[in-house]
């Protein structure tokens, strides 16, 4: 009984991973992820939110093209050679189900949680390249997901359409800068994501110096 409790317990703790994609159109399936990056960034209990020490544990990967179907535009921004990729690309099979192996691992029985923001394009990415290519699945289910727009949108009170990157305060802001490497990305904003966890919010601040 002892055992059962402690593992509903461990059960409760989510396992955050800070996700990022780069891909050579809109959707999965006509068009191909090229890269993504997943980083550990943090986990927590309920109570308390514990911000990894570094973001050492990371897991990323270049892959081949599933489609012959891809956008210059997308390819001009990420940078990415799609022809060599086609010759040295990483297998998607291999690729998503080491993915998976390596979420578990770092999640070590913990619930894992996929940060992006926004969420919307990179879990639509990461999910159905999981599903459709990982011998495992997805590691965060069909919903183990966390926006960080919305999260910023209600501790800031601001609309959603005022949320965007690009609008939040310095203090939540990463040292680090957004240059469309999946990796340098998915860093970036495993430290964006740990500042807002740990800041209290715009009302909350407010109610402490109503003065302000």
């Amino acid at each position: 009984m002892k055992n059962e409790l402690s593992n509903d317990k461990k059960s409760l703790i989510d396992v955050y991973f800070s996700a990022d994609v780069e891909t050579d159109g809109p959707i999965p399936g006509p068009y191909s992820m090229l890269s993504f990056a997943l980083v550990f960034a943090g986990q927590f209990d309920g109570q308390e939110f514990h911000r990894p020490k570094n973001l050492t544990e990371t897991f990323y990967c270049e892959l081949k093209p599933i489609s012959d179907h891809y956008e210059s535009e997308a390819l001009r921004v990420n940078k990415l050679d799609r022809e060599m990729l086609m010759r040295k690309g990483e297998d998607p099979i291999k690729a998503m189900t080491s993915a998976s192996r390596w979420v578990k691992k770092i999640a070590n029985g913990n619930r894992p949680i996929l940060v992006a923001y926004p969420l919307s394009f990179d879990w639509t990415w990461l999910y159905w390249y999981f599903v459709q290519f990982s011998s495992e699945g997805s590691p965060f289910n069909h919903s183990g997901c966390f926006d960080l727009k919305t999260a910023y949108a209600v501790k800031a009170g601001v609309p959603i359409a005022a949320a965007g990157r690009s609008n939040l305060e310095n203090w939540l802001r990463s040292q680090l800068t957004h240059s469309h490497n999946a990796l340098n990305d998915a860093k970036e904003q495993a430290e964006i994501f740990a500042n807002l966890i740990e800041w209290e919010g715009r009302a909350v601040e407010f109610s402490k110096n109503p003065a302000r």
